[in-house]
């Protein structure tokens, strides 16, 4: 190993003294911050929220300090059919209700998967990766379906947010302490030789202090509702005695199995035009099983277009920290000019950002537009669940190039597939690692 020698550095300070150029642009950075200084106006011409494909949506929610994006886009795209369909003005279904459940099965996910991983040493990678972080808020699109499939959904009204679902920092750090601690009893009761019987007796107990804490936390979830509402006629609506499972079907009424999750990740381990899955990925223990099919970029764009022209939104799933701006929510690869302003090169492939932890998916968002010149998409209208004060009232322009190196997954019905992309999808699938970044969660 070659230490860093004085004269090396006196070298290089040397050479920036020297250099007008870098001097004035330090006293620029300095002062104003580094992507302040780098932002490229031009960009933001380039990208006006105009489309020539653009949905009728309603205001934007707001998912406030909680990582529930991808719970957000899914009950955004079934918002924008109610609100069509029923004819009103605004309505949203409930957050809180989904988070609940989301937070009550994923500590059942992690009890199993540590009873899975008794025998293991403790510092083997998989016991690892799961005491690192035993849950959070973040999700995947087939997580969310095996939630709405056995729990149905509810409106806002029925079950409003709380402190906690606004702000989850305190419900997820007191949540892992007990999954931790829950954790080395079942590592116990593994090498101590119980029976399973023995250990879900005992695993039922935690449970039972997990729906504890979450009914304290986040409320209590319905079980029998009243829906009122009035439509944009001021017509007055009611319906009464439903049960969420009974609300979904009766007004959400779409069949999730209709829909598979679509996947762009150009690394050499993912070749085009296969399943894949992730080991220990999930939070519904026997619900839908996390798979996607990987496509190139081309096909994987033509698939969300198609879904647009029908008129439906696309939930989308992308690294929405790189190369974007929140205020005016411009996402484009030319918003900052970060190589002219330091006059170094940061550009990678998109393989080589997942391959070598530059890049993966960090925030689910849903496709609501797109602009269409000659056939081609050259941006395209995105629906965030950051509130209205970002972006074009919440709305982000998002250009083609971001889409190419930023975005890794959408979800779109079956019927858009080729009878070979459908067979590619439901043929066994290659199964990744946990901590693979296609298992990333939003």
């Amino acid at each position: 190993m070659n230490a860093i020698t004085p004269d090396m550095t006196k070298k290089f300070e040397a050479q920036f003294q020297t250099n007008n150029k870098q001097q004035a642009l330090q006293n620029a950075v300095v002062k104003n911050g580094i992507t302040a200084s780098a932002e490229n106006i031009s960009s933001h011409t380039k990208n006006t929220p105009v489309f020539s494909v653009d949905l009728a949506t309603g205001k934007v929610s707001n998912q406030k300090q909680s990582g529930r994006c991808w719970m957000f886009a899914a009950l955004n795209t079934f918002r924008h059919k109610l609100l069509n369909q029923f004819h009103l003005k605004e309505f949203e279904l409930s957050q809180n209700y989904t988070f609940f459940w989301d937070k009550y099965e994923k500590a059942n996910y992690f009890y199993e998967n540590i009873l899975a991983t008794g025998k293991e040493a403790l510092d083997s990678r998989k016991v690892a990766f799961l005491l690192a972080v035993p849950q959070q808020d973040g999700g995947q699109w087939d997580m969310i379906v095996s939630l709405f499939q056995k729990y149905g959904v509810v409106p806002k009204s029925v079950m409003p947010e709380s402190a906690n679902s606004s702000n989850s920092r305190d419900l997820n750090n007191y949540l892992n302490k007990l999954l931790r601690k829950d954790a080395i009893k079942l590592r116990q009761l593994v090498a101590e030789g119980k029976t399973s019987e023995e250990i879900q007796v005992e695993k039922e107990k935690m449970l039972a202090g997990i729906y504890q804490f979450l009914t304290i936390s986040l409320g209590t979830p319905p079980t029998e509702f009243d829906f009122e509402y009035r439509d944009e006629e001021k017509n007055y609506h009611i319906d009464q005695q439903l049960t969420p499972q009974m609300f979904y079907d009766k007004y959400i009424g779409v069949n999730l199995d209709d829909y598979v999750s679509i996947i762009n990740a150009p690394t050499a381990d993912k070749p085009y035009d296969r399943s894949y899955t992730v080991e220990m990925l999930g939070n519904v223990v026997g619900g839908k099983e996390v798979k996607y099919l990987n496509v190139d970029m081309t096909t994987f764009k033509n698939l969300a277009i198609a879904q647009l022209e029908q008129g439906e939104s696309v939930w989308f799933g992308c690294d929405v920290g790189q190369s974007s701006t929140r205020d005016s929510g411009i996402m484009a690869t030319d918003v900052y000019e970060m190589d002219e302003l330091f006059d170094l090169d940061f550009s990678m492939t998109k393989a080589e950002r997942l391959d070598h932890g530059e890049s993966l998916m960090t925030h689910a968002m849903v496709l609501t537009g797109v602009d269409l010149v000659d056939g081609k998409s050259t941006k395209w209208k995105v629906e965030n669940s950051w509130g209205e004060k970002v972006g074009d009232k919440g709305f982000f322009v998002m250009s083609d190039e971001w889409m190419d190196e930023y975005t890794y997954q959408i979800v779109v019905r079956k019927d858009l597939l080729t009878e070979e992309q459908l067979a590619a999808f439901n043929a066994e699938p290659t199964l990744l690692a946990p901590w693979d970044p296609m298992g990333a969660l939003a």
